[in-house]
């Protein structure tokens, strides 16, 4: 009896630990540093920063003061280009115009290039982009980035499940020696590219998962397996010659709690190697 006592106390603890920090957790702000190199990447790019930022879901848990906390953590690390990887709201046209006039604050001398995921109000952010006088809208777009008499190319497609996906508009022009770099919401597209050979894709940057938002040591029950039967949750991950990065995004969604997922901002540093 007195074991059963104890042992139903531990696990008493352990769940309330759990609940504790999956409460704290969404006030915590991490800056995730991954370093993605190729031969492709201009010398005159090497050591380039990327800031991927996504999923703010601002208005449901993420206030204004929240959200400038970003925007200031984002410009500390001194981008040189921004990727805004969509969910800026959840679905509440109302919030778009209050998130954008922080998000404009944002500063980055390569520009900063936004992309819509499946909860966004299409028409109201796509609008809002418009009107902004420092963040271009990739959406099926493709933009050539230049640096010196160097370029790479930078393009965004619709969301998976909401969108239209013209993965063309980003690659027509491009040769197999230039280093394209293609956004989109949702990670579980990444098998869509042609992996097993050199694509002309050769770094994706998603958002979407937050991370598993609860994620139980490895386990994230909220999140599906791409057609591949691979689960890309966070971080780099390398098939055949691409990459792809995932970041665990800004906000939450349903609650407002994470486990093992912190708020993140991710800074993909460039580096030009001669492998």
């Amino acid at each position: 009896m007195i074991k059963t006592k104890h042992v139903f106390l531990i696990i008493l603890l352990l769940l309330t630990s759990i609940l504790a920090y999956s409460v704290i957790q969404p006030s915590m702000l991490d800056v995730n540093e991954i370093t993605v190199s190729s031969n492709q990447i201009p010398i005159e790019f090497n050591n380039t920063k990327v800031a991927l930022v996504a999923d703010f879901h601002y208005g449901t848990f993420v206030d204004q003061s929240r959200l400038q906390s970003v925007v200031e953590k984002v410009n500390e690390q001194n981008p040189d280009i921004i990727v805004l990887g969509g969910d800026y709201v959840t679905d509440d046209e109302s919030k778009v115009d209050e998130c954008f006039n922080q998000l404009t604050n944002l500063k980055a001398p390569l520009g900063i290039y936004a992309i819509l995921g499946n909860n966004d109000p299409k028409s109201k952010v796509i609008d809002t982009l418009d009107k902004t006088d420092n963040i271009n809208y990739i959406g099926n777009k493709g933009v050539w980035i230049q640096k010196n008499n160097a370029q790479i190319r930078l393009g965004g497609i619709g969301d998976l499940s909401t969108g239209t996906q013209n993965l063309k508009a980003t690659t027509e022009n491009v040769s197999t020696s230039d280093f394209v770099i293609l956004a989109y919401h949702n990670p579980n597209y990444f098998p869509n590219l042609d992996n097993t050979n050199k694509s002309t894709v050769d770094l994706s940057l998603s958002g979407h998962t937050h991370g598993g938002q609860i994620n139980l040591f490895g386990y994230t029950p909220f999140l599906q397996k791409a057609s591949n039967n691979n689960m890309y949750v966070s971080g780099l991950y390398t098939e055949g010659q691409n990459s792809l990065v995932v970041t665990n995004g800004i906000g939450e969604v349903k609650a407002p709690l994470r486990f093992m997922a912190t708020p993140q901002i991710t800074i993909i540093k460039l580096v030009h190697n001669d492998n």
